[in-house]
């Protein structure tokens, strides 16, 4: 009986974990759309590179944890990402890029992947 009570708290707590993510990587999409609208150098821009950076940072961390239940291939493609990820936006702060479509196309997709998994984890 604890066991599966163990196995349903544990999945309600994954789920949970994924659902912030996804709302995440969401808000990260709509600051950068809204960053590219308005243009580098503005309030707008500023407010994205922020929680973009925020945004990979923490994931950073959990994929370079041990713990992480990733496989290690995947962890690695992720941090390389993520790693690619602050150094455009670094570029775009210092005014060297101006151009956030590709950070929304990268997000997007890694957003569109989280949903497809979460679907299927349902």
């Amino acid at each position: 009986m604890y066991h599966r009570l163990y196995e349903e708290v544990a999945l309600d707590t994954s789920r949970k974990i994924r659902d912030d993510e996804m709302r995440a990587f969401q808000h990260c999409i709509t600051l950068l759309k809204e960053a590219r609208s308005a243009g580098a150098g503005t309030r707008e821009a500023a407010e994205a590179i922020f929680f973009l950076n925020r945004l990979w940072g923490v994931l950073l961390e959990d994929l370079a944890n041990s713990g992480n239940g990733l496989p290690d291939e995947l962890r690695a493609k992720l941090i390389s990402i993520g790693i690619w990820m602050l150094r455009q936006a670094e570029a775009i702060r210092q005014g060297s890029r101006k151009d956030f479509q590709t950070l929304i196309d990268v997000n997007q997709n890694i957003y569109a992947g989280l949903k497809v998994d979460n679907a299927h984890s349902s």
